[in-house]
């Protein structure tokens, strides 16, 4: 019995709560995993989670030891660490979930060029814009975008980009602009879910307050709603990072510039209670480096 393996598989069964789920992420028989727990159990002389047909429960035993056994092994992956950061060369594979829209128009060719630096680095990525879970996919990063972090998440600040209400010179010339978030409410909007669902936030003498919008389209991609604000269907609000180069080419223009929209923090979110290895670290580093506290895409907006 290898026990750091042993310990790992634990700390793992512990975290998802299921033996099924532990061996669908390392692609091996179910078998396998309670023979780990189990020969550990035996190894230590007391039960370390209480199996029911419907769910597990860690015994106080097995809570007490779990504890022990993040101690140790973010020891042993920091040690090991250490002599990777002697070599300084990232390597290995890094497991990472990154949003749609700006995945595809800025990660990418970032990530493009993470690997050509550090060849012996292997990232999988994950286009999506919906809400990971960071521990139970076995990811070892995710990039997310929003106005507010929850309070548990731990995470970096890598970067930022504004929010603009936008729309086309042919909108405007047919249905007139409007010169105040509240007149909002008498235009045909195209709204981002689910984030937007409950209306737009604008900076109203000193204070955010929330505004309803109202359309016949609605998308949780940005990209399809700036489509359909560059055909002049509506006015959209979207993050610069994906308005930028339209409002440069004049096909869409900021609107209610009085009124600033709040900033929207580009973060790379780890999982809690785990060392980051090296080569996670310095992709984050080199993501804060290349993204910036200015990106690049706000000087075209």
């Amino acid at each position: 019995m290898d026990r750091l393996d042993c310990m790992r598989i634990y700390l793992r069964v512990a975290e998802l709560g299921s033996f099924a789920a532990v061996a669908r992420q390392m692609g091996v028989a179910r078998s396998v995993i309670t023979r780990q727990v189990a020969a550990l159990e035996a190894h230590l002389g007391v039960k370390l989670i209480a199996r029911s047909t419907r769910s597990l429960m860690l015994t106080s035993a097995g809570s007490a030891y779990l504890e022990r056994c993040r101690e140790i092994l973010n020891l042993v992956e920091a040690a090991e660490a250490g002599l990777a950061d002697e070599r300084q060369e990232p390597r290995g594979l890094i497991r990472l979930s990154v949003p749609l829209s700006f995945g595809l128009r800025h990660l990418s060719p970032l990530l493009m060029d993470f690997n050509v630096t550090y060849p012996d680095v292997v990232t999988e990525i994950d286009f999506t814009d919906r809400r990971v879970k960071l521990v139970d996919e076995g990811l070892d990063l995710a990039i997310r975008i929003t106005r507010r972090l929850d309070p548990l998440d731990v995470a970096r600040r890598i970067g930022s980009s504004r929010l603009q209400a936008i729309a086309s010179p042919d909108y405007l010339r047919r249905h007139g602009e409007p010169k105040h978030p509240g007149e909002l409410a008498e235009h045909e909007c195209l709204i981002y879910l689910p984030a937007q669902h409950e209306g737009w936030p604008f900076l109203v003498n000193g204070a955010t307050e929330l505004f309803p919008v109202r359309g016949r389209m609605r998308a949780n991609n940005g990209d399809a709603l700036l489509d359909a604000a560059m055909r002049g269907l509506g006015i959209t609000a979207q993050p610069t990072f994906i308005s930028a180069a339209a409002i440069e080419a004049g096909w869409v223009r900021p609107i209610l510039t009085d009124y600033p929209m709040p900033e929207l923090g580009i973060y790379a979110l780890l999982p809690g209670n785990r060392y980051v290895p090296q080569r996670v670290r310095g992709l984050v580093d080199y993501l804060a480096e290349r993204i910036g506290s200015r990106p690049y895409w706000e000087s075209a907006s």
